[in-house]
């Protein structure tokens, strides 16, 4: 296809509502990224949307392990990490549960990844910090770990620094959370389509473009 029956394509906005320390969250984008090099005749406007599932852990990260294992046991635990691996299977996603030692607050790679909307990079910075938290063991609510992914990606990594240190765009982050709360999003990830259409979960492929499609069709006849 020519790029200007590319650009003659019908666009449509859907929005990625995520944690990027939610393992589902990581699939679900995979999986989304094999849904979209298949997806013909629309075009998508990409924007990811802020959850945090932990929004009262600490700025500098707590080690939630003790919790977790007393809510779902030992046994549970490693039933949870192999249903997700299992889950994962055909994403190439090399999950090393083993090396994550702190659960980080989100916060900050959530802003990060709202200001990395003006350059376009918004999505593979959302790839960066799922594979830093979850593949490399990173503390992603680290701010030296979001400036090294930052600039990795082309972002003025002074001036983001700069923007750490003040508190811009954390009402604006908390209010696109809670804003997705009241859409009653309760779990992600979960997928907007023309800021009308909900699915949730960590879909498969052929599924998310089924969704994509039914949603155009709709909006195309109000």
């Amino acid at each position: 296809m020519s790029q200007a029956e590319t650009d003659n394509l019908p666009v449509l906005q859907l929005d990625v509502i995520s944690d990027v320390i939610c393992p589902w969250c990581f699939i679900g984008k995979r999986k989304l990224d094999a849904a979209l090099a298949a997806l013909e005749g629309v075009r998508i406007n990409l924007m990811w949307r802020p959850y945090q599932l932990y929004p009262d852990t600490p700025m500098e990260g707590a080690d939630l392990s003790a919790k977790i294992k007393e809510r779902y046991g030992e046994d549970g635990v490693k039933q949870m990490r192999e249903n997700i691996k299992a889950a994962a299977k055909g994403t190439h996603i090399n999950f090393a549960f083993e090396n994550i030692k702190i659960t980080p607050n989100t916060l900050n790679a959530h802003r990060l990844i709202r200001w990395a909307a003006s350059t376009g990079q918004q999505h593979a910075i959302a790839e960066a910090l799922f594979s830093a938290h979850f593949e490399q063991g990173k503390n992603i609510g680290d701010v030296a770990v979001l400036l090294e992914i930052a600039g990795q990606h082309g972002l003025d990594v002074p001036l983001m620094a700069d923007l750490f240190k003040g508190d811009n765009d954390v009402e604006a982050t908390r209010n696109d959370d809670a804003a997705a709360r009241e859409l009653g999003v309760h779990g992600v990830p979960a997928f907007l389509a023309g800021g009308k259409f909900l699915l949730m979960g960590a879909q498969e492929p052929e599924y998310l473009n089924r969704f994509i499609e039914k949603a155009r069709q709709k909006l195309a006849v109000q």
